[in-house]
């Protein structure tokens, strides 16, 4: 056999397109130009150059929601690689597997401080999976192979490989041709606990399932659909795995919880005597502050691929350790075997009655704009294939209760970690990697609010400079509208009004001046005519385009403390 060599970083990109990466999102910096370099020579691999590191963990996130395969971020030593964390944690707290590989100083040096020196590994080991630093240059093919079998393995997250600028210049042995992806292994559930489950379902007089995050990166929505069908059981979805099925099927009775829920989902939440929880966390926004409220006397089945998930929040009756896929394809198998169902008729009537009456209104045509209106706007608007981004604030808040989703991983959310900022460059990601998948054509809308819109907003330039067409629609209260909404509690007002002269600061100016455009509506029958302009302006110019919707500023979204308890605003049918 003819031993091979080339340059450590040339087999790293070999590794990084063999594992499906097109595209890599980040910034060249000097301890990171030999990377560049064999991403130059080699070729095969898109890049964008952001103008913020943390823009490129986000980008690498949206892609890699997207198309479910590990995206890629690239930053330099120091501050570019701490300028990942934010990134690294929010894909760590929801699931979202992901490589960032960083460049280092020299290794030689790292002990006295040198130029842009830091403990990345340290830094970034508590928002990973995984972080490590490149020891010796052989190590490197292994270490890239691990760490994309680390981040798909079992609940998915990030991982972060630190590479000193010394190690990365040498040359190693390695073959191309001889090398191959790790194996992931698939996680079955045991048979026996999969009847248990079964036993306690057909046992329950009201039974729900519920759908977390996880069903949808396990790619489980068929099975799911299948199950709940063939038994024609109810289910609800968290947060994380809205879009899993569509929101008007017959049985989906929305979300539970304190802030991103629907009344007709508490109430049935509340009457259920059964829960199968699938690949969901038992987040608190979802529980409630006091778990107490949410175990009530129901009985839970809580499955999850991670085992350290079970009892950390709600201590299950029976816990499952398994894939989603695999779990909900065996039940269904067991229950077919078994030719049972259990008898949920009278259930099933009473919730579609509950998701009948217990509804809230989103057709207000006041000036200002009330913000259920706008989502109104969007529901109408936009077909199903449509991919959606949003972030945090009340306007998350809004989106969960009254925007619809039609299909998994077409509604994308930062459930957990919460960043403002996140949704432009995520959209980014969101729309590139599906011009690489052949869909240059779906169309991607990011929904921002005022505020976070400009933690991010130097990624236009990312957008305008590679042609990346995208809808922004922004609900502008000139307010931390949320922390304005919970001061209240505190009995005060205090230092979360942002609006100066008329209107604050001018958005569209800000589109104008990174080379793209947009349009602020302030009546309610400004909306649709905007939204129509602006998806056709988006394809016209190939940049992302702006809807700034202002509505009533001190607007509250309804919120609790439990799920029995959530205090409803305006609009609430009785």
């Amino acid at each position: 056999m003819n031993v091979r060599t080339m340059p450590a970083m040339q087999a790293v990109v070999h590794i990084l397109k063999d594992e499906g990466v097109d595209i890599a999102f980040g910034c060249p910096g000097a301890a990171v130009l030999p990377l560049y370099q064999a991403m130059q020579q080699l070729g095969g691999i898109d890049h964008l150059i952001v103008r913020h590191e943390e823009g490129a963990a986000h980008m690498a996130d949206g892609w890699a929601r997207t198309t479910g395969r590990p995206g890629v971020a690239i930053a330099t030593s120091g501050p570019g690689g701490t300028n990942l964390v934010t990134g690294l944690y929010t894909a760590f707290a929801d699931s979202i597997p992901m490589v960032c590989i960083t460049g280092q100083a020299v290794s030689t040096k790292l002990h006295q401080e040198a130029f842009q020196a830091v403990d990345i590994v340290g830094i970034a080991r508590p928002v990973t999976k995984w972080a490590v630093q490149v020891q010796k240059a052989a190590q490197i093919p292994w270490i890239f192979r691990e760490a994309f079998r680390t981040a798909r393995q079992g609940r998915p997250g990030p991982v972060l490989v630190d590479i000193p600028v010394d190690i990365a210049r040498r040359e190693i042995v390695y073959d191309p041709a001889l090398d191959t992806r790790l194996p992931v292994a698939p996680v079955p559930p045991h048979p026996p606990r999969v009847e248990a489950a079964l036993d306690l379902l057909l046992a329950a007089e009201r039974p729900l399932v519920l759908a977390g995050g996880g069903v949808i990166l396990a790619d489980a929505s068929a099975e799911l659909r299948a199950l709940v069908e063939h038994l024609r059981v109810p289910f609800q979805v968290t947060l994380m795995g809205k879009g899993v099925i569509e929101d008007d099927h017959e049985l989906h009775l929305g979300t539970t919880g304190i802030q991103t829920s629907q009344r007709y989902a508490n109430a049935s939440f509340l009457e259920a005597d059964f829960v199968l929880a699938v690949g969901a966390r038992f987040g608190d926004r979802h529980t409630g502050a006091d778990t107490a409220v949410y175990r009530g006397d129901r009985t839970f089945v809580h499955v999850d691929v991670e085992p350290t998930q079970l009892g950390r929040v709600v201590a299950p009756d029976l816990g499952i350790v398994s894939d989603a896929r695999l779990f909900l394809a065996a039940l269904l198998a067991a229950a077919r075997a078994r030719g049972a169902r259990p008898r949920t008729d009278a259930w099933t009537a009473r919730c579609r009655e509950l998701k009948r009456t217990l509804t809230r209104r989103d057709d207000f045509d006041d000036v200002p704009v009330k913000a259920p209106r706008v989502y109104r706007e969007i529901n109408e608007v936009f077909g199903e294939d449509t991919y959606f981004v949003t972030a945090i604030g009340l306007y998350q808040i809004w989106g969960g209760q009254h925007q619809k989703a039609h299909l998994p991983r077409h509604y994308q959310v930062c459930g957990q970690a919460g960043p403002l900022g996140w949704e432009l460059p995520a959209a980014i990601g969101v729309r590139k990697a599906l011009e690489g998948m052949g869909r240059g054509g779906t169309e991607v809308v990011g929904i921002v609010g005022d505020y976070g819109f400009q933690y991010t907003v130097e990624e236009l330039a990312v957008a305008a400079q590679y042609d990346v067409p995208l809808v922004l629609i922004m609900l502008n209260n000139t307010y931390l509208g949320l922390i304005r909404q919970a001061s209240a509690g505190y009995g005060m007002n205090y230092q979360v009004d942002i609006h100066y002269d008329e209107t604050g600061t001018d958005t569209v100016k800000i589109m104008e001046a990174y080379g793209c455009s947009g349009r602020r509506v302030t009546d309610p029958a400004g909306i649709r005519p905007a939204i129509e302009w602006a998806r056709k302006e988006a394809v016209a110019t190939s940049r992302p385009v702006l809807v700034e919707i202002m509505i009533e500023r001190e607007a509250n979204a309804p919120h609790g403390q439990e799920i029995d308890s959530v205090r409803e605003s305006e609009g609430a049918a009785p």
